[in-house]
């Protein structure tokens, strides 16, 4: 484990006040917070679009079954907590490549049975199928997430193909959540965050604009109100005025 690099998933931990992460961690969101105030902000949200659209595919989409890749430090409202708050019996893979997330998610999953995590790579989409398959049945439907890791896939093309398998690999009545950081709002800030965290931080990530983020959704039957910042999307509370740069979006496949 390199503690000596700030790495991603300490960082968001960070910003939403957990202890897991280091000094190096803390020093490189605290900058990245002066350039952006709003990126705490952004983290926040995050969380507060997985509870909603969690808490809407299980309930209102009748799912049972959630391949969370690239879930991150474990927090409040993790993701099987959330859906089995709806549901008991939903069962939930996480998926991650970072060590201490391996080590927190074992103290976690301890003595939850159906709910596991694998440890695999979004570059690997092939590896993570069948990691899931030990757990999860591919025969009937899957909510795919992919919150705030697609924009560590930084080749558009790779990064499209890592999506199509694994849409193609659910059957219908499957949905798609991503949540992805967008360079459209506070576009000169964007750019100097992505700058100072490729010089710094791993894994190194691509913002993209919503139009873009769009694209990973071809072919599904994107759920309103579509492409918008995670605070827009079916907030139970008020916003206020501004808006985060992680766009996110909903999807079903028919």
């Amino acid at each position: 484990m390199d503690t000596s690099t700030p790495h991603s998933a300490r960082l968001w931990n960070h910003w939403l006040g957990g202890i897991d992460n280091f000094e190096v961690d803390r020093v490189a969101g605290d900058a990245i917070a002066a350039i952006l105030p709003s990126i705490v902000t952004l983290a926040q949200e995050d969380r507060k679009f997985l509870r909603r659209s969690v808490s809407h595919m299980v309930g209102e989409g009748g799912i049972r079954q959630i391949l969370d890749i690239g879930s991150g430090l474990p927090t409040a409202n993790n993701t099987h907590e959330v859906a089995r708050a709806v549901a008991p019996e939903t069962r939930v893979v996480y998926v991650d490549n970072d060590p201490l997330v391996l080590v927190h998610a074992r103290d976690l999953l301890r003595g939850a049975p159906g709910v596991a995590y694998a440890e695999a790579d979004l570059n690997d989409p092939a590896e993570i199928l069948r990691e899931a398959a030990k757990t999860l049945d591919f025969s009937r439907p899957v909510a795919v997430t992919l919150l705030g890791i697609l924009h560590f896939l930084r080749d558009d093309d790779g990064a499209l193909e890592a999506v199509r398998t694994l849409v193609d690999a659910v059957p219908s009545g499957s949905y798609l959540v991503i949540a992805h950081g967008c360079d459209d709002i506070n576009t000169a800030e964007a750019n100097r965050i992505v700058e100072f965290w490729n010089e710094r931080g791993v894994p190194k990530i691509k913002y993209r604009s919503a139009e873009r983020i769009t694209r990973f959704f071809a072919g599904l039957r994107l759920l309103e109100p579509g492409v918008v910042p995670c605070n827009r999307w079916h907030p139970d509370t008020d916003t206020g005025d501004v808006d985060v740069n992680q766009f996110c979006g909903v999807a079903v496949k028919d």
